[in-house]
């Protein structure tokens, strides 16, 4: 076995390092704003439904695994991807279809879905959303830090178009319900 010097073993831990940051999702910095503008449905939320004057028709519905809403006499809407003023306009004409003449229809989210806790915190795992969040307070939610988390940012799994994307962010970005914050283990 060979002598190291200070210099080899500042190299080698160099080396190492940018493996290990090679494992870290690296993506262009994406801006959320896009996603931001108009809350869209998806699975999992609940959505208070009233057709005024229809009792029978007025409930909260849960948007299920296919991305639908089931109403009776009317079935199944798509749901997931819409704005909640869309499905409305999309019950109210289900229901023109052949059931009511003028159907006065509102909708509007009771529940969102989850966001979830990963990695260095006390307590990982699911969460109930509500409007506001920041990761700092998703952070707090779950239970803190470990004494191993990196501080300073955090890992957010959004999905944008369908499409899960993962981003490295400051503590003060807004959390939407469904993303996935990943804390991340700091190394010194």
């Amino acid at each position: 076995m060979g002598q190291w010097t200070k210099a080899s073993l500042g190299l080698a831990s160099l080396v190492a390092l940018a493996g290990v940051a090679a494992c870290v999702p690296q993506r262009e910095p994406i801006i959320f704003a896009a996603s931001d503008s108009v809350y869209l449905l998806d699975r999992g939320d609940k959505v208070k439904v009233t057709v005024f004057g229809q009792a029978n028709l007025s409930s909260t519905y849960t948007v299920d695994a296919s991305g639908f809403v089931t109403m009776p006499l009317i079935g199944a809407i798509p749901a997931s991807g819409h704005s909640t003023a869309a499905l409305q306009q999309d019950i109210a004409a289900k229901l023109r279809a052949g059931y009511l003449r003028q159907p006065n229809v509102t909708a509007e989210v009771e529940t969102y879905r989850p966001f979830y806790v990963l990695g260095e915190v006390t307590l990982s795992g699911q969460y109930p959303y509500f409007p506001g969040l920041t990761a700092e307070k998703a952070v707090a939610i779950a239970g803190g830090y470990s004494p191993r988390a990196r501080r300073d940012s955090i890992v957010i799994e959004r999905r944008i178009d369908g499409k899960p994307m993962q981003v490295l962010v400051p503590m003060t970005t807004l959390v939407k319900p469904g993303d996935v914050i990943t804390v991340r283990e700091r190394w010194f």
